[in-house]
């Protein structure tokens, strides 16, 4: 039986709240919310803890066969009381909605299970022993539950290992001081919806920090424990999980809660924070050559002549705006600077064997004709394996989705290809690098007219 609180006992049961029901000459502990984490969670003792209110009736029954226990069990295991009517925000923790409520605390502090035997000493007693028991079989087989905070011992789960716990004085440190993207997990032990996203969000750490080489980490917070950072971060309910990424404001995740979903929004996390690839200019056979032997896929780009197209047709060719990462640069046919160009690094890892070249337009015309390019107009883009004298070329649009497109296909091993023309490395140019100027025009001389008399010009002709 559990007791429920009338609205209409605020005053009385303010009154009845400051006797409570234990004092301090009994073996039970009293826990508030300023003890209860350092005594209960941090704890490597079992513990069980009553919800109690003092008004309600069932609670007094118990008040005696607690005490009992509570000494029967002395320097075995911890027995506590929460006054939840005066503690109400620690009662909600651990979504107590009646009195009494009894939990257990054992290997898994953070997932407290709900005793639901007998209110007898007796009983209590036999369930202590009985939870003790198990907490002594999990230590030995190297267990403990919840997220890994790195300070127990023994073996841990390998689909939990990457999850980085983070607390009050952990967090500033670790994720606003840090250049990485952050995706925080802000949960309760006792939440339901918690406890289901757990496996989702483990698995996820896992998949994404091999994903990423780490630059996107997956964390949670106990919000329960961690108030501090509850409040800063406005969390009113449970899970919620917010980014976080360096000189920005957190924002909500949203999306779906499956490893798949969280996964994918890691790597477009990732995708947009990457430093652009080193992008180089085709200025000797050394750049172009060693660059694409030395890398299974290169990427040559060929962009229009400074003044050729002008900025405005440039600018809508190339899709720019919006931009992000991993990237391109194209040259800004008039003012001659770069804007950066959305690329592909695709599910598997494409950013790893991918190099990016770029020319101007007629500066290397023995490797546009093998690779066909010219015949599209510019800007056009060709993708080479020197290791096989294969290459593909881009014959859709030269843009932010087109390049996407044209690059993932190639790292699924589709799309049309062909061998470069002559079935070798074709012959490199040497010629200056871009020194980054604007481009201009030639200056043609003047022509001075002021001693030609048009009209002798007339009578002579006739």
């Amino acid at each position: 039986m559990v007791c429920f609180a009338p609205a209409g006992l605020v005053s009385c049961t303010f009154f009845l709240a400051v006797n409570g029901l234990y004092s301090s000459s009994d073996d039970v502990i009293e826990l508030t919310p300023s003890n209860f984490n350092r005594e209960v969670i941090q704890s490597d003792s079992l513990w069980l803890v009553e919800f109690y209110a003092p008004w309600c009736g069932h609670c007094q029954r118990l008040t005696p066969e607690w005490k009992k226990a509570a000494t029967a069990l002395k320097d075995v295991v911890k027995v506590g009381a929460v006054d939840a009517d005066k503690h109400q925000s620690l009662g909600g923790q651990y979504g107590v909605q009646g009195f009494p409520t009894i939990k257990i605390f054992g290997s898994n502090k953070n997932r407290p299970e709900d005793y639901q035997g007998g209110r007898t000493g007796e009983a209590i007693v036999d369930a202590a022993l009985s939870a003790l028991r198990q907490l002594v079989k999990d230590r030995l087989g190297g267990r403990s539950g919840g997220y890994s905070s790195g300070k127990q011992g023994g073996s841990e789960s390998p689909s939990k290992k990457d999850v980085i716990e983070l607390t009050d004085d952990s967090f500033d440190k670790n994720v606003l001081d840090s250049g990485d993207v952050w995706m925080v997990e802000f949960y309760a032990p006792w939440c339901g919806h918690c406890k289901n996203l757990e496996p989702e969000w483990a698995s996820a750490a896992t998949e994404v920090k091999e994903q990423t080489k780490g630059k996107v980490k997956l964390a949670a917070v106990d919000a329960t424990v961690n108030q501090g950072l509850a409040s800063r971060y406005g969390i009113r309910g449970f899970p919620t999980i917010k980014i976080f990424q360096r000189g920005e404001s957190p924002v909500d995740y949203d999306g779906g809660r499956t490893r798949s979903d969280i996964v994918a929004r890691a790597l477009d996390l990732f995708s947009d924070n990457a430093p652009p690839p080193e992008l180089l200019e085709i200025v000797n056979e050394d750049v172009a050559k060693k660059t694409c032997e030395e890398h299974q896929l290169c990427v040559v780009a060929v962009l229009p002549h400074i003044l050729d197209t002008a900025q405005s047709d440039l600018e809508s060719a190339v899709g720019m705006g919006g931009f992000g990462s991993p990237a391109m640069a194209a040259i800004n046919a008039r003012k001659m600077k770069f804007a950066l160009l959305k690329g592909s690094f695709s599910e598997q890892g494409i950013n790893e064997f991918l190099r990016w070249l770029w020319t101007e337009a007629g500066a290397q015309s023995d490797l546009e004709s093998a690779l066909g390019i010219g015949g599209f107009g510019y800007p056009a883009m060709a993708a080479i394996n020197a290791r096989k004298m294969k290459f593909a070329l881009l014959k859709g649009s030269f843009s932010e989705q087109g390049i996407n497109e044209f690059l993932r296909e190639l790292s699924f091993g589709r799309g049309s290809t062909a061998p470069v023309g002559g079935g070798a490395f074709p012959a490199i140019f040497e010629r200056e690098p871009w020194d980054g100027r604007d481009g201009e025009l030639p200056v043609e001389d003047d022509i001075d007219l002021s001693d030609v008399e048009l009209d002798d010009l007339g009578k002579d002709e006739l």
